[in-house]
């Protein structure tokens, strides 16, 4: 798989495809100078954001211990005062081991009072592979430390998932190495980073193109927004159509409302009650009524959101005709229900939270970026899994891990606004994947924009040219 060098820096390694990584890098550089430089890495990081100090280094067995003995190593030659406490030595002839005979310096036991007579407490226990709770002891010891640099990942978050396996303590800062892991993304892990440092520690960049690698921080780079031209007119920039309800209006005229907002050339809303209420949101609307099925004969409005406050059998007459009609479709609220499996198969994107995504798909163990990957198989269909760290998941394998949000988005309607989002951005041309993305990220983008006061669904509305604008320029900033 070849990259794109504009995306590689929003790669995530998961443990497993970073020890393959590590393998194929060996064959460039000898893991002992891996290890040298990751440990010089972390000096020169604690160097940057702490002043001279009492350090006490935690080593584990492992590499991630090996790491550990190097920084203590440096840091003691700058003239630092370090410590190293070893929870068990590294086993004999590995390279962890040989960084563990160079350190000369103080020993000490792998207790709490060790921890107390520090000002610094370097986490060198275990990186991000870690797949099991750490015991009692080690967990004692480390929240006895109220001051903590972790190296790759603090012990007890799962670089895959995110979990804490037990207990993990929080970090303030943490460095880790040639790429992040998703655990630095995903919650609970991501509140325990602090300020996350990536090190290039002399891994060569083609090794990342010969791994199929397919998770992804979600930034501006990982897509791109279409650029408006001169000659644009409204069916280029794209028609957005949303079935509104009968009863229950609100949530499909914010739909509507978020695609004329976000640069729709042209919004329709068919309404399957009185067009009274459709009329008075926008004098930018077409909305129409009579027969659903005559509607859908305009080859031109190819894209639609079916879902937003309709009731069941609305969903059911909206989702059949439309399939029938080969509309691209984006199903959200009403529509995500475990009896509309078959239908959603024919949807384009479906957007669940976590506990409509439990209801079409069941519960699921520890890793949600496995789950959402597996639902998008299934249905052959992008499915976003809403909430704080929102993943955006690929039939073909492809997930992004989305950070670029906050609580702003907790308000009723946030959800309808973003499926007018995406129908925009897949009016206008985009990729299916990329348009989700680039949706998700534009929605987390008009919540910042508010930074002084807590938005309902209409702030976010009239939040979204400037935000789709903030997503074409992120890059070159």
């Amino acid at each position: 798989m070849q990259l794109k060098n504009e995306k590689t820096n929003l790669l995530l390694i998961n443990p497993e495809e970073m020890n393959q990584v590590d393998k194929i890098a060996m064959q460039y550089l000898p893991v002992l100078t891996l290890m040298e430089n990751a440990g010089l890495a972390v000096a020169r990081a604690i160097m940057q954001f702490y002043k001279p100090c009492k350090i006490l280094v935690l080593c584990g067995p492992g590499n991630n211990g090996g790491d550990g003995y190097v920084v203590a190593h440096i840091l003691a030659n700058e003239g630092w005062p370090v410590k190293v406490a070893s929870l068990k030595p590294p086993e004999k002839g590995t390279d962890a081991y040989k960084a563990f005979v160079q350190w000369n310096g103080d020993k000490t036991d792998f207790n709490i009072q060790s921890v107390r007579d520090a000002d610094l407490v370097v986490d060198a226990v275990f990186g991000a592979g870690l797949s099991r709770d750490i015991d009692d002891h080690i967990s004692s010891v480390l929240k006895a430390a109220d001051h903590l640099v972790a190296i790759d990942m603090p012990s007890g978050v799962d670089g895959k998932t995110g979990i804490i396996r037990g207990y993990a303590p929080h970090a303030e800062l943490t460095v880790t190495f040639c790429r992040a892991k998703a655990g630095h993304y995903l919650l609970p892990g991501r509140e325990y980073i602090g300020k996350l440092v990536i090190a290039n520690i002399g891994i060569p960049e083609n090794i990342l193109s010969e791994l199929s690698i397919n998770t992804w921080l979600n930034e501006p780079g990982l897509w791109e927004l279409p650029i408006a031209d001169v000659e644009d007119y409204k069916y280029h920039r794209g028609i957005v159509n949303v079935v509104g309800g009968g009863t229950v209006t609100g949530a499909a005229r914010l739909s509507a409302l978020a695609a004329s907002s976000c640069g729709a050339g042209l919004v329709h809303i068919f309404a399957f009650g009185s067009r009274d209420l459709y009329l008075l949101t926008s004098p930018c609307f077409m909305v129409d009524e009579g027969d659903f099925t005559d509607t859908l004969q305009d080859k031109r409005r190819k894209v639609w959101v079916c879902g937003p406050g309709l009731t069941e059998d609305e969903v059911k007459i909206s989702l059949i005709n439309l399939i029938k009609t080969n509309k691209t479709i984006v199903a959200d609220a009403s529509a995500l229900t475990k009896e509309n499996f078959d239908l959603l198969k024919q949807c384009a994107v479906i957007t669940p939270h976590i506990g409509e995504f439990k209801r079409i798909f069941g519960d699921f163990k520890d890793c949600r970026i496995e789950a959402v990957k597996k639902a998008a198989s299934i249905l052959n269909t992008v499915v976003i899994l809403k909430g704080p760290d929102t993943l955006i998941a690929s039939p073909d394998g492809r997930v992004a891990v989305n950070c670029h949000a906050n609580a702003r988005l907790a308000t009723a309607g946030s959800g309808d606004v973003l499926t007018g989002v995406i129908a925009t951005l897949l009016a206008c041309g985009m990729e299916v994947w990329e348009a989700s993305c680039a949706a998700v990220w534009i929605h987390g983008e008009a919540a910042f924009l508010h930074n002084n006061s807590w938005p309902n669904a209409m702030d976010l509305i009239h939040n979204l040219g400037k935000a789709r604008d903030n997503g074409r320029y992120h890059v070159e900033k």
